[in-house]
């Protein structure tokens, strides 16, 4: 428990400090048809989204079970220090901008360090950044052929004294719309704005609940 309170502040500080980072939020008008979208687009540039995996309920999933929402891949691990609780605290408050609509969007957690990321410990930490955040989980094989499938990188560091160590991951969110095709990729550098409009937009083109 003690080793999970300077994660908790850290999230806690973050949520805070973000929304002043991220500042501003984009909204959709008639007038965004047809513009380019104001986050990567890879529309036909990646495999549809298919996976096999445990969540962190401890239930069997598979990338269907998430069609008719949008659907926000990332690769990360729960005892990373710095660009995973700062990218989900992005998406989180990305998330909140949109309203009644950020029921129709699931960021999808896929651990990189199934070994310390049991289902209980993935639960506790998805749940920091708020329902719609689902942690995913499987073997070393299936974790492997899914980073393949998205040409995500990941390597493991030389631990330390206690055991702990650090892994080296891709930092890209994969946006995939409601049917599971490759849409947008978030960078992350992407202001949280960006990601609030677009999504808004892409709910608004393919699921039809955009209130604009």
């Amino acid at each position: 428990m003690s080793r999970n309170r300077p994660l908790r502040r850290f999230i806690l500080q973050l949520l805070t400090v973000l929304p002043i980072l991220f500042a501003g939020t984009l909204y959709l008008t008639a007038c965004d048809r047809g513009k380019p979208w104001q986050l990567t687009d890879i529309n036909g540039l990646m495999p549809t989204l298919h996976f096999k995996f445990t969540n962190d309920e401890g239930k069997p999933v598979r990338a269907s079970n998430y069609h008719g929402k949008i659907a926000l891949l990332y690769f990360g691990y729960t005892h990373c220090p710095d660009i995973c609780p700062m990218t989900l605290g992005k998406l989180s408050l990305a998330l909140k901008q949109l309203g009644p609509e950020m029921n129709d969007v699931r960021v999808l957690f896929v651990s990189v360090d199934p070994k310390r990321d049991t289902v209980p410990v993935l639960h506790r930490y998805v749940k920091y950044f708020g329902p719609e955040f689902v942690g995913l989980r499987g073997d070393n094989d299936m974790l492997r052929e899914l980073t393949k499938r998205y040409r995500v990188t990941y390597s493991y560091g030389k631990p330390d004294a206690k055991g702990d160590y650090e892994v080296t991951h891709s930092s890209a969110v994969f946006v995939f719309g409601p049917e599971g095709k490759p849409r947008l990729m978030i960078r992350h550098n992407d202001q949280q704005a960006k990601i609030t409009h677009d999504l808004r937009r892409l709910i608004g083109e393919t699921i039809g609940k955009s209130s604009s």
